[in-house]
């Protein structure tokens, strides 16, 4: 809508340039040659035109009227003159004066000459509205094309959003599938009494559990995925300190890090960084990038987080890891929901959402999360999250 609003400004305002300069054109054109021209090619010494009304518009075709009903039979013209007179004004009276009517008593090419007269001015008042004329198709033209794209537009972004509903609804079809599947084995195993191991019993119910958590986490993450956009859903903003924000984050998921030995370079400087947003939201955007980091990298991988301004003015959160590269086409499509790369393909781990909740609830918030895999510094890959700051705190 913002687009269609400037677009429609931009037109206005280059169709009343485009008039302002024809008026001037024209009106040069007809002081300094077309007045002249009329003038000898007519040969009019006088033009007086008296009428009741003081519409121009009615003026002419008024005269158009009286003029083309004295060419008809007297009877008739007559009829039609007194109509005329009765419905649209009570007086009307042409006079030219010119050398070429002189000596001249047939009414009726004194009636053709000023109904030519008539006709020339009328040219040039229909040539005055040209302008008018041109501008208006002109706009309705470029209105009409800009209604039509957006229309195209809005049709293909519906194709593309119905397509990736579809895959969406099969991946969590196939997502749910799988662990319900070894569920339904394993309990209808232990309900026939297949299984008389005590210890394999255990065995099944830890694995009907394990299906059943992972089953759970999947829904709980879909649900969060589908409140984000639901129309109810509003964000409860607040100001917030970046920083501290960052450390209560990281601190969430130490223990985490300690048990696969990974090495945390922090780096968070003491000077304040205020934003406007949804702790608990932007909370789960940055534990779910810091829980990747920990799920999908090996163990004693060195991870950076870094909290700078850049110098475009906007806050950066950067989590980098040295950890396991991101394949080049997984990189165009990480934050799609349920795209998931070789690792969480080979650890049957991972559902793919994570990474499109983070970055659904960073653009809310008016940034932006990035992935860049050209980091230097030992580091193989870092996700960016880019925020606005409010430089009022």
């Amino acid at each position: 809508m913002k687009d269609l609003k400037w677009f429609l400004i931009r037109k206005f305002f280059i169709c009343m340039l485009f008039i302002f300069i024809s008026e001037e054109l024209l009106n040069l054109i007809y002081k300094k040659w077309l007045v002249f021209f009329l003038s000898g090619l007519l040969h009019i010494d006088q033009l007086s035109i008296i009428s009741d009304e003081g519409n121009m518009m009615i003026l002419m075709f008024q005269m158009i009227l009286f003029s083309a009903s004295r060419l008809l039979p007297e009877a008739i013209s007559g009829w039609v003159q007194a109509f005329i007179g009765r419905h649209m004004s009570n007086g009307l009276y042409l006079d030219i004066a010119s050398p070429v009517l002189k000596g001249v008593t047939d009414r009726r090419l004194i009636m053709l000459y000023q109904l030519a007269v008539i006709l020339v001015f009328l040219g040039l008042f229909f040539v005055t509205l040209l302008p008018y004329l041109l501008a208006a198709y002109w706009y309705y033209k470029g209105v009409s094309d800009k209604v039509k794209e957006l229309l195209q537009k809005e049709k293909e972004q519906k194709e593309v959003y119905d397509k990736q509903r579809n895959l969406l609804l099969s991946d969590i079809a196939h997502d749910i599938k799988t662990p319900l599947t070894t569920v339904c084995g394993y309990a209808k195993a232990l309900a026939d009494d297949v299984v008389e191991s005590e210890e394999k019993k255990k065995e099944y119910l830890r694995a009907v559990y394990a299906k059943s958590m992972r089953m759970d986490e999947l829904i709980t993450l879909l649900f969060e995925y589908v409140k984000l956009d639901s129309s109810g859903f509003a964000l409860h903003t607040e100001q917030v300190e970046a920083g501290e924000f960052l450390r209560e984050n990281i601190a969430l998921l130490y223990a985490d890090f300690e048990e696969k030995g990974m090495e945390l370079a922090i780096s968070i400087p003491e000077q304040f960084f205020f934003c406007e947003m949804d702790r608990v939201q932007f909370g789960r955007a940055v534990t779910n990038i810091l829980t990747n980091a920990v799920k999908y990298n090996p163990k004693g991988c060195k991870i950076g987080i870094s909290l700078y301004e850049s110098a475009q003015g906007s806050l950066q959160i950067r989590i980098a890891d040295n950890g396991t590269p991101i394949e080049e086409e997984f990189a165009l499509r990480i934050f799609e929901p349920f795209s998931r790369g070789d690792t969480a393909r080979r650890t049957g781990g991972g559902n793919g959402l994570g990474l499109s909740i983070s970055a659904k609830i960073v653009r809310m918030h008016g940034g932006e999360l990035t992935l860049d895999t050209t980091v230097r510094d030992g580091y193989v890959k870092a996700f960016v999250i880019s925020l606005p700051m409010n430089r009022q705190c």
